[in-house]
């Protein structure tokens, strides 16, 4: 039997009008004093985010994504003029983050290429100065791979890693809709104070708003914290093109949760505060892969779009399935679940463990828009997001941000 689908949702319905005037184009100058949307029983009040705590739920655990934003984007001039822009996605060769940050020759990626009409063949080189030494950075491109394309990377210098390599000649890659260049203080502004795994090409921007201030008076709340990874792929800026969800492809992208963390959440009794829809993507995935686990014999673990909207796919408990999870981890001495997951989190959705999120406000017509409307339910979307604009609330990556709780 299948539950509700949202694959007749026409993404129409999750328009709204976004002046650019209300877009961020910079963070405020102290992290912590953007306005804060409070949405709790139905009703909508106004706050700062500096008072975050005194919102919170007793015994609640806060659950934020650790990952950092990379230097991503690759600047190189052919012998003719032409520039070309390299965005690096995520690893190819080897697929594992921190292995392939660690290469000390070559590496490869899949990347977007921009002003790629100009680069028919050859290698693309540049030269540049890490530590002192000096280096000649070469780029092939090998194979499309989709919209993408498979780039390999070579360097001359073994004592120079890749990871240091994108910290010299990379750029931070801001979103596009802020319509600038990134500046120096990006580097700073555009990572959250908690950031710690090397891998994202956006920021979980709910994250943003996060100061040491804040955190101690979680601590004085008796707020539990925990941490989990997804790193943010680029498919996160794009555009629901398709009239009805059922035809746009959602990215996959990487999340990794110890097993500390799963110890937590089955040992928790309160409420679960998913910090950013990346928390909430990684902490629905849990669920969905405990159901895969179920199977002691699947290799593949990853959670496909549409596997939350089967029956057959909700039968087991929240407990059963991270039950599952640990099992899984004991089992082959793993300190650490690594997977991928391709989840849509739309109107018809079940949520299984986040029962509230901290968000910012999002883009008309996005996938992020529709993880909103599934998790309060009906249209009370427009309400909050017509409240958010009728108040002067920033939108985007550097506006404010909105504290959304379940009942």
């Amino acid at each position: 039997m299948e539950i509700s689908n949202p694959g007749e949702i026409h993404i129409e319905d999750y328009n709204y009008d976004l002046p650019d005037n209300r877009i961020a184009k910079y963070p405020l100058a102290k992290r912590d004093s953007s306005k804060l949307l409070v949405y709790k029983n139905q009703n909508i009040s106004d706050a700062v985010f500096s008072n975050l705590a005194e919102f919170l739920p007793d015994d609640s655990m806060m659950v934020f994504n650790n990952t950092k934003v990379i230097q991503a984007r690759l600047h190189f001039r052919k012998a003719t003029g032409a520039q070309i822009e390299i965005f690096c996605l995520e690893p190819h060769a080897p697929n594992d983050y921190q292995l392939n940050f660690r290469q000390t020759d070559k590496c490869s990626w899949v990347c977007l290429v921009g002003n790629l009409k100009k680069w028919k063949e050859g290698d693309l080189e540049k030269e540049i100065i890490v530590n002192g030494l000096n280096v000649r950075l070469k780029a092939r491109k090998t194979r499309s791979y989709g919209d993408s394309h498979i780039i390999e990377f070579e360097w001359n210098n073994s004592s120079v890693t890749f990871s240091e390599l994108l910290e010299i000649v990379g750029e931070l890659p801001i979103p596009p809709y802020l319509n600038r260049d990134t500046e120096e203080c990006d580097k700073q502004t555009y990572q959250t104070v908690y950031s710690k795994i090397d891998g994202s090409v956006a920021a979980p921007t709910a994250g943003l708003h996060f100061t040491p201030e804040v955190f101690d008076s979680l601590g004085e709340k008796g707020v539990k914290i925990a941490e989990v990874t997804l790193h943010v792929g680029a498919g996160t800026f794009r555009p629901v093109k398709s009239e009805q969800i059922k035809d746009h492809v959602m990215h996959s992208e990487y999340i990794s949760v110890k097993k500390e963390v799963i110890e937590q959440l089955l040992n928790h009794q309160g409420k679960v505060i998913a910090v950013g829809t990346t928390s909430v993507r990684t902490l629905e995935s849990l669920y969905y892969l405990g159901v895969l686990l179920e199977d002691k014999t699947v290799s593949l673990l990853q959670v496909p779009q549409w596997m939350p909207y089967s029956e057959s796919n909700n039968r087991l408990t929240v407990k059963d399935s991270l039950n599952n999870i640990l099992r899984y981890l004991i089992r082959n001495n793993l300190n650490t679940l690594i997977a991928d997951t391709q989840i849509i989190i739309a109107p018809g959705y079940r949520f299984k463990i986040v029962d509230g999120m901290l968000t910012n406000f999002h883009q008309p017509q996005s996938t992020l828009l529709l993880l909103v409307s599934a998790f309060v339910g009906d249209d009370r979307w427009k309400e909050i997001y017509k409240h958010a604009l009728d108040n002067h609330y920033r939108f985007l990556s550097y506006g404010d941000s909105s504290f959304l709780l379940r009942e």
